[in-house]
């Protein structure tokens, strides 16, 4: 009788505990006897004890932080650079049957991947055109994850790092770019203004009285000067109109 109850006993438990339940966002990979025999949940799932087992997936996406890495640019510029991936498993079956540990895989691909990405372009590329970069890290790695089940949905670099003698040499190589622009700037102005002068003075050869009138405006422009001697030269040809045709 008590090997009875005892038997009893056990098979309640054993039902029981055949009785799994699942979130929305996990999924149940079901091996019986060793074999693959599917994916379950979510909700209440059942399996049985001894004959089947079951290994959790979780489906949301996860976050995993790239650890710093020293990467030696095109141009052999030394930086340390690290990013971030978002992935998320799309296929459970493949997830476990697959690899060991997807997380641990995609973490080692995503360091090695980055420094290649990374090694392949010149420091301007990476500080100026990190959005095409994080896409090509993006579709390297969803590319080397896609037999393990996991989707990558987005990379990014965070951070780069630079030692301070690159700082500096990039220092000073901007405020040579600076210099050399503000000349630049300095010498089209007066390009400019000297093409206009030419323009000016051309207009007033072509029209004696335009030159009369502009002398008659510095010599306005001289009154209002606070000054008690003005000396300044009186061109003949500018007072010559006022002495008859000949000058009389």
């Amino acid at each position: 009788m008590p090997f009875i109850i005892a038997v009893a006993i056990l098979i309640v438990i054993l039902l029981f505990s055949a009785f799994n339940v699942l979130n929305e966002y996990e999924r149940a990979v079901v091996f019986s006897l060793g074999r693959f025999t599917g994916i379950k949940g979510p909700g209440l799932v059942l399996i049985w004890p001894v004959v089947q087992r079951m290994r959790k997936v979780d489906l949301r996406v996860i976050v995993l932080n790239v650890p710093k890495q020293d990467v030696i640019t095109r141009d052999n510029v030394s930086v340390k650079v690290n990013a971030v991936v978002y992935f998320r498993v799309v296929d459970p079956g493949k997830a476990i049957i697959q690899v060991a540990n997807a997380f641990d895989a995609t973490s080692q691909v995503a360091q090695t991947t980055l420094r290649s990405v990374v090694g392949q372009h010149e420091m301007d590329d990476l500080l100026a055109q990190r959005d095409k970069l994080n896409v090509d890290l993006q579709r390297i790695l969803d590319q080397a994850t896609e037999n393990w089940g996991i989707k990558v949905s987005t990379v990014e670099i965070k951070d780069v790092d630079l030692d301070e003698s690159m700082i500096r040499a990039m220092a000073k190589q901007a405020e040579a770019e600076r210099t050399r622009r503000a000349k630049i700037i300095h010498a089209e102005g007066e390009a400019q203004a000297a093409q206009q002068l030419v323009q000016a003075a051309q207009a007033l050869a072509t029209q004696p009285s335009a030159l009369q009138l502009r002398y008659l405006q510095t010599l306005a422009d001289i009154a209002h000067e606070r000054t008690q001697l003005i000396v300044f030269p009186l061109p003949l040809d500018l007072i010559k109109p006022f002495f008859g045709p000949h000058g009389e």
